[in-house]
């Protein structure tokens, strides 16, 4: 390989690229998304300065299944996302996640950030139960359930009208944000970020909410339950289309600080 052949790879091994250019996108990604109240000095803690607890003291909790991906095939994800604030703007911290799939595992660490592990995740419809569970080295660490469409968002049955989907749109179109670690050949950090992307080309197909819980299980190297449910205070199903594009670093710790003022 000249260093044109080398430059043009989107990613390692050289011989079969783990995953091709972006950007990315996602067709019929399936959401149950469990919003509950947890403990304020946990928030703190999982939150790289310079993001800010947004005072909710809430979590996000997602379970997603993604049948059609561009470039990742066919997997499901589970993990936790925190509310934050970022120089005062509204953001969705992602603190863990969870997938069964190396391509997604891969490209999300290496150019986004995302803090992806293997894990064995699923959702599914159970009877009149919307249904996510995680397991992590053979022990069940999360479930979470909700009452099976319970309440249309997108739709009036009784005025038999569909209504506007532009406050999922709006919430999936929140800026997230991770932290990225990339470590050099000698050990130290090469990359130390927080990382910023928006998704973009949203097409929500449905949504809908009802009454949810979710049990967290403590585990050393899932530590889910590190975040404790106080209250579930309910649950969020939607199904859409959407794009991931390419992200931008909001800061990096690595960046020479500058000089000190005269005086100091």
């Amino acid at each position: 390989m000249n260093i044109q052949d080398i430059l043009q790879l989107p990613s390692m091994p050289a011989a079969s690229p783990s995953y091709p250019r972006g950007p990315y996108r996602f067709i019929d990604r399936e959401y149950l998304i469990i919003t509950y109240e947890s403990d304020p000095q946990a928030i703190r803690d999982a939150l790289p300065e310079p993001l800010e607890p947004d005072g909710s003291n809430t979590v996000l909790y997602e379970f997603i299944r993604m049948p059609d991906s561009a470039g990742f095939g066919s997997y499901t994800e589970s993990g936790v996302v925190i509310p934050a604030l970022y120089q005062g703007e509204h953001v969705n911290f992602t603190a863990q996640m969870y997938l069964d799939d190396a391509p997604p595992i891969a490209g999300g660490r290496e150019i986004w950030g995302f803090p992806k592990k293997h894990g064995q995740p699923k959702l599914a419809v159970v009877q009149d139960t919307l249904t996510g569970t995680l397991a992590y080295a053979g022990v069940q660490v999360a479930v979470g359930t909700m009452g099976y469409k319970h309440q249309h968002l997108l739709y009036d049955a009784a005025g038999k009208k569909q209504c506007s989907s532009a406050s999922i749109i709006e919430k999936m179109s929140k800026t997230q944000v991770n932290l990225k670690l990339i470590p050099g050949v000698d050990g130290e950090l090469a990359i130390a970020q927080l990382v910023a992307y928006n998704l973009a080309d949203i097409a929500v197909q449905g949504a809908w909410s009802g009454p949810a819980r979710l049990h967290l299980v403590p585990h050393a190297n899932a530590p889910v339950a590190d975040l404790p449910v106080r209250k579930a205070m309910g649950g969020l199903h939607f199904i859409a289309n959407l794009t991931l594009p390419y992200g931008r670093v909001l800061h990096d710790y690595l960046a020479p600080v500058g000089p000190l003022p005269t005086g100091a």
